[in-house]
């Protein structure tokens, strides 16, 4: 995804207002997508409706109360991050975070791992639990530093979520805990939020494997491409008619591509959109962003 789309997207996001000024409904609906997401690629059960229903109509499903209690208390965390935002990322927000999602559901909510771990398919081990707060601490101050040298957004995103999963500082909610230290990261940088939903699945966790070999390239360009499509989610709630979001099918023919291409492109991170279920959405703005970059080729 390029930084021109990302850019100017932001730009017209904030345009519309700040984050401290949007709308509950739009962050009632933010939450919804990002708790789907975050809880269902780790097995929770409910489906993208049953997360709107408990969340947005405030009544039961009949699904596993760990899931329901998952979701209840994910959505609190992910919109506390908004006023977690003014201060330093620390060690205490990484347990409170843990806490706010997995109490009452874990018996460790809020602590460190006491045991050693194995990361299944990962070329390496994560530290021993007498090594847990001095490698988490470090991680902490080596965020700032790179922070103050002003690293871009997304490299230091990228460095901060891989960093992070690889220490593996819980027993359970290592993924939940980083994502949404990720998304604090963005917030701060006043970038918002990335989701990560079940059709992402496999290119979001190749995308993190591949740190391994020392490549941060990968999961920085995914997490462009998760940006544009909260940007283009948020634009539709807040923006203009140019941004109600539309299925690839109803674009047919426009600037001369088929829907075929223009899914095509989207699958490959190079036309901003959104996938729900196995069909593309995107946004006329979206496409003229992408027809301008492509025209300056």
């Amino acid at each position: 995804m390029k930084n021109n789309i990302l850019n100017s997207l932001r730009s017209t996001l904030l345009s519309r207002g700040s984050f401290d000024t949007f709308p509950e409904s739009v962050w009632q609906a933010a939450g919804s997508l990002n708790t789907y997401g975050t809880n269902a690629i780790e097995g929770n059960t409910l489906t993208f409706d049953e997360v709107n229903t408990v969340l947005i109509g405030r009544q039961g499903v009949k699904k596993p109360i760990r899931f329901i209690m998952e979701t209840i208390q994910h959505q609190a965390a992910f919109r506390n991050l908004m006023d977690r935002r003014a201060r330093a990322i620390d060690l205490v927000t990484v347990l409170e975070l843990h806490e706010e999602v997995f109490k009452g559901i874990l018996q460790d909510y809020g602590q460190w791992r006491r045991t050693n771990v194995m990361i299944r398919g990962a070329s390496f081990t994560p530290p021993r639990p007498e090594e847990l707060v001095p490698r988490m601490d470090a991680l902490i101050q080596e965020y700032d530093q790179r922070e103050l040298m002003g690293e871009d957004v997304f490299t230091l995103g990228a460095w901060l979520h891989y960093s992070f999963e690889t220490i593996h500082p819980f027993s359970d909610g290592n993924g939940r805990v980083g994502r949404l230290l990720l998304g604090l990261h963005f917030l701060k940088h006043n970038w918002p939020p990335v989701n990560v939903i079940p059709a992402d699945r496999k290119r979001y966790l190749d995308a993190l494997s591949k740190g391994d070999g020392g490549s941060m390239e990968p999961l920085k360009d995914h997490l462009k491409v998760a940006m544009a499509a909260s940007l283009l989610n948020f634009l539709s709630l807040v923006g203009t008619e140019t941004d109600e979001l539309r299925p690839l099918k109803r674009y047919e023919g426009e600037g001369g591509h088929s829907s075929k291409y223009l899914s095509l492109r989207a699958g490959q991170g190079e036309l901003p959109a959104v996938r729900i279920a196995n069909e593309w959405i995107t946004s006329n703005r979206a496409l003229e962003l992408y027809a301008q970059e492509v025209g300056r080729k």
